[in-house]
C-alpha cells in the first residue's frame, strides 16, 4: 500500500481536477502547485533553500497560469523536492515518516496529467480538444469573443 495509496490519491487528484471545466482548471491548478512548491515552508527542513525553492515554484506556478506545460514542471520540481526531503530526513508531514515519499509517487501523475494538457477523461472525444468544442459552442450561441 506504500506504493499504491500515493498513486490512486494522484489519479484522485486528476479525477476531481477534471471536473472543473477549462480554463478555470488550469489557473486551479497553478495555484495548487503555487501551493505545493511552499508546503516545507513551516519545518524549514533545508534552511534557506526552502525560501528559494518556494520562489522558483512560485515563478513555475505564475507562468502556468496561462501553461499546463509550466503546471507540469512545477510538479515535477516538487517531486525531486520531495525526494530531497525524504532523503534527509524532513518529511512533509513531520509526524508521518514516509509522507515525502508518498508526494515523490503522487506527483509525477498529476504532472504527466498536466504536460498532457490537462485534459478531462470525463469529456467524450470526437477528434477535437476541448477548445475546439468551446469555440464552437460560442460561434452557435452567437458569442463574439471567448471568455477566458
Amino acid at each position: 500500500m506504500r506504493y499504491v495509496a500515493p498513486i490512486i490519491i494522484g489519479l484522485v487528484y486528476v479525477l476531481l481536477m477534471s471536473l472543473i471545466p477549462e480554463p478555470r482548471r488550469r489557473r486551479f491548478n497553478a495555484v495548487m502547485v503555487a501551493g505545493a512548491g511552499a508546503a516545507y515552508l513551516s519545518g524549514g527542513g533545508l534552511g534557506g533553500w526552502e525560501f528559494a525553492f518556494t520562489a522558483l515554484s512560485t515563478y513555475v506556478a505564475y507562468k502556468g497560469l496561462d501553461s499546463w506545460a509550466w503546471i507540469g514542471a512545477g510538479w515535477l520540481l516538487h517531486t525531486a523536492w520531495d525526494v530531497v526531503h525524504h532523503l534527509k530526513g524532513h518529511p512533509i508531514i513531520p509526524f508521518a515518516h514516509d509522507s515525502s515519499f508518498g508526494c515523490a509517487l503522487c506527483d509525477p501523475v498529476i504532472a504527466v496529467w498536466c504536460l498532457g494538457g490537462g485534459r478531462s477523461p470525463w469529456t467524450r472525444r470526437r477528434g477535437t480538444d476541448e477548445s475546439s468544442g468551446a469555440r464552437r459552442s460560442a460561434l452557435r450561441t452567437g458569442s463574439a469573443t471567448l471568455k477566458e
